[in-house]
């Protein structure tokens, strides 16, 4: 039977294999000669399909579908942030997290072939998280100085990331269901979650879903925040030939011939993570897939949930493990290095300090922390101790968010390379029974 550190990095990892597509597309697709079986629902399909995607895990999803239906593609492309080569499904690579000149290429190229197909002509679409920047098509004259400098003001005046949204949808070809709708072929879209509610309005932007948002949002988000007069040019005169109706808006509804499924997110994950612990003898409780927050605040709110479970009657019997899954935010304010996960952990830490009993991990699922190479880290009683011995201010990490040197020092690390998945953050907190 596993225990602490040890238990933590296998549901860790197990988390990450159970959402990987290796695993998640063979589950969910059955293809035989006429049909296509995606969950209960079934598709009449030609004897050749066509297969897209985009998002970091889309090579990975593309590998998985070439597998289980080589002989059937008749010409794939996905976009990723990263090349490799496939048997059938040309990879080309675009940029992220910042669009640049290889996302208009791709999306350019990703557009044409879509919007080549015919109407028996049947597709699936390998969709996950990054998709926005990786494609982009932008509605002319808009060029990508334009975007950038957009995006710069947009940040610069702390627009809330949903209204910048709504403005990047209502100025590309390929956002809010407008890749969709240039095709005339029926199709699936198979999706893995990167967001908070799975909600398939914002995974990869809604390429081909469709949009709630308007040009008058766009227009008054921007009037908003004081920006019309000071926005590019062409973005605004974009937005008010919308307006106008001179350019269509957003798709307002489902595009009937496109069926999306969510295939894979986080909640799967942590359901696997919580199998790993009670197969070890923990009593184990998935307390939310929509954790979000500062991640210093919300360490300090998971700790305490520990001490109090040490300390005082309560329904969680020990040894227990809490799950918790989504995606905190880091006020960046040093030049240190490091991820969410990562000052998660290290204010954990802080909370932690010489407490026997308390063991906690947080780590992203594809693999890469904020800008290091490391997932997450694994903290507990011992890493203060290592700590103390090395003269390490927690708080002085903190101040710099430099989180990921100060785990360097301590051995503290999770490193598992880019995963091929990516369903957002899993932090698990185990309390044992001493």
């Amino acid at each position: 039977m596993k225990k602490g550190r040890e238990l933590l990095i296998s549901m860790f990892l197990s988390a990450i294999d159970a959402v990987h597509p290796k695993n998640l597309i063979p589950a969910s697709v059955k293809i035989e000669k006429s049909l296509i079986q995606v969950e209960n629902h079934k598709f009449p399909i030609p004897e050749k399909f066509y297969v897209f995607g985009s998002g970091k895990a889309s090579v990975e999803m593309a590998k998985a579908i070439e597998k289980i239906a080589l002989e059937r593609i008749e010409e794939g492309l996905v976009v990723c942030n990263y090349t490799e080569k496939l048997k059938k499904i040309e990879v080309i690579e675009g940029s992220h997290p910042i669009p640049d000149e290889k996302s208009l290429y791709a999306g350019d190229i990703l557009y044409k072939k879509m919007s080549s197909l015919y109407k028996n002509d049947f597709f699936i679409y390998l969709l996950s998280g990054g998709s926005s920047a990786l494609i982009e098509k932008l509605i002319p004259p808009i060029t990508l100085e334009d975007l950038r400098k957009l995006t710069e003001l947009l940040l610069k005046h702390s627009v809330p990331i949903d209204e910048i949204n709504i403005i990047r949808k209502h100025i590309s070809l390929i956002k809010g269901g407008r890749l969709g709708r240039a095709t005339k072929a029926k199709g699936i879209v198979l999706v893995i979650s990167d967001v908070i509610g799975d909600d398939l309005f914002t995974i990869g932007s809604a390429p081909l879903y469709y949009d709630k948002s308007t040009y008058k949002d766009a227009y008054n988000i921007l009037k908003k925040y004081d920006l019309l007069e000071k926005v590019p040019e062409t973005v605004k005169e974009v937005i008010e030939k919308g307006l106008k109706g001179e350019i269509p808006d957003t798709p307002k509804e489902e595009n009937p011939n496109i069926k999306h499924f969510i295939i894979g997110n986080n909640f799967k994950a942590l359901k696997q993570a919580k199998k790993i612990a009670e197969e070890n003898g923990y009593k184990s409780h998935i307390m939310t897939s929509q954790m979000k927050g500062e991640a210093r605040e919300v360490a300090k709110v998971i700790v305490s949930i520990g001490k109090e479970i040490i300390k005082t009657e309560n329904p969680f019997k020990k040894p227990v493990c809490l799950l918790f899954g989504g995606e905190t935010t880091v006020t960046v304010k040093g030049n240190g290095k490091g991820g969410r996960n990562q000052e998660l952990c290290l204010s954990a830490l802080n909370e932690i300090k010489d407490t026997e009993s308390i063991y906690l991990l947080s780590g992203g699922t594809d693999g890469i922390d904020g800008n290091s190479d490391a997932a997450g880290a694994v903290v507990d009683k011992t890493s203060y101790e290592k700590a103390l011995k090395k003269g390490l201010s927690i708080d002085k990490y903190l101040e710099n968010n430099d989180s990921y040197h100060f785990f360097k020092e301590t051995d503290d690390l999770i490193f598992t390379g880019y995963t091929g998945t990516n369903v957002m953050d899993i932090t698990i907190l185990l309390v044992e029974d001493r």
